[in-house]
């Protein structure tokens, strides 16, 4: 999943989300739209040399292209393995306003079972940390910890791969530091209870934010001091164990989510125990999809947009990326 400085796509989301950003564009909200958006992404020549593993939704999974083939018949033919999101959202944490706890352990072990048997071999959980005044709490940090281990352990006893997803969310005023701290505070929790639900280190990919200053925070440092303090935080938290890291993008505009990637491995790859990855959603797919609008006759545009937004972050796991691949 972390080989050949390859990555994830992350096409995860989930049907009202979906919805929201087809509305944004004028794209119908319906289930023949989201088959359509999703075959685009799944048929695009040469994704493969790029994508290791794409990230589907329960919907997603269960579709096939207008001809009848299988989405994960096509992902697999790729060289693609197959992934599922298998948590059912973030809800508001009781006891604890303004925080969130990510639900869907009930009757997990089941859904995991019949997802291998669709073809997935590997899940995902996503838990929300919000920063703020006096937030997280440490309640709020430990609630989630437990539920992505607890979600680990099943995966790992189903056969499937865990990605791990604790994220930071971008939004506030939070300084640089301030996101390290917390990163660092939320990534030693989770792994203390990945230690205490007995989950294999070697099988599971980390997902974690990268760390950043919020978006409205009056000081934004270049992409040199985001990978110094986000690899600053990751040295000291995540055991040489984990095989790879794959960054969410969590709202990072496409160009910035690359340029940052490229410069924590130009400037720590030679040092680091475990892979530099990225599992991006929106920064590889929102380009295509302001190109799409919807329209069939806009597929081959929106297609190779979405090939060249991949073909950048594999240039950047190798340190490869600058500004002039923007302009190719």
């Amino acid at each position: 999943m972390v080989a050949d400085d390859r990555g994830l796509l992350a096409m995860d989301e989930s049907n009202p989300t979906c919805n929201k950003r087809f509305a944004k564009l004028a794209i119908p909200q319906t289930v023949d739209a989201r088959r359509a958006w999703r075959e685009l992404i799944l048929t695009t020549a040469g994704l493969g040399e790029s994508i290791s593993g794409a990230i589907l939704y329960d919907e997603t999974i269960r579709q096939q292209k207008k001809d009848g083939t299988p989405f994960v018949k096509i992902i697999a033919d790729a060289g693609i393995i197959p992934g599922i999101k298998v948590d059912t959202g973030a809800k508001e944490l009781a006891g604890h306003p303004g925080e969130k706890i990510t639900e869907g352990l009930d009757g997990l072990r089941d859904r995991l079972a019949e997802y291998f048997e669709m073809g997935a071999r590997f899940a995902k959980w996503r838990a929300v940390i919000t920063p703020g005044e006096g937030l997280p709490s440490g309640g709020c940090i430990a609630a989630n910890a437990q539920a992505l281990a607890r979600y680990a352990a099943l995966c790992q006893e189903a056969g499937l791969v865990p990605v791990v997803e604790p994220e930071v969310l971008m939004d506030g005023r939070h300084s640089l530091d301030r996101c390290r701290e917390i990163t660092e505070e939320v990534l030693r929790t989770v792994f203390t209870e990945l230690y205490a639900q007995g989950v294999m280190l070697e099988g599971l990919i980390l997902k974690p934010n990268m760390v950043l200053p919020g978006l409205t925070c009056p000081t934004q440092e270049g992409a040199d001091e985001v990978a110094d303090a986000t690899l600053k935080c990751l040295l000291r938290v995540v055991p040489a164990a984990v095989p790879g890291i794959a960054f969410l993008s969590g709202g990072q505009s496409s160009e910035l989510a690359s340029a940052r990637l490229n410069a924590m491995n130009v400037r720590f790859k030679s040092r680091l125990p475990w892979a530099l990855a990225f599992s991006f959603a929106r920064a590889i797919q929102q380009p295509a999809m302001e190109i799409w609008r919807g329209q069939e006759a806009n597929v081959p545009a929106a297609q190779q947009a979405l090939y060249h937004r991949a073909k950048c972050n594999r240039a950047a796991r190798s340190g490869e990326y600058n500004a002039a691949m923007e302009k190719q």
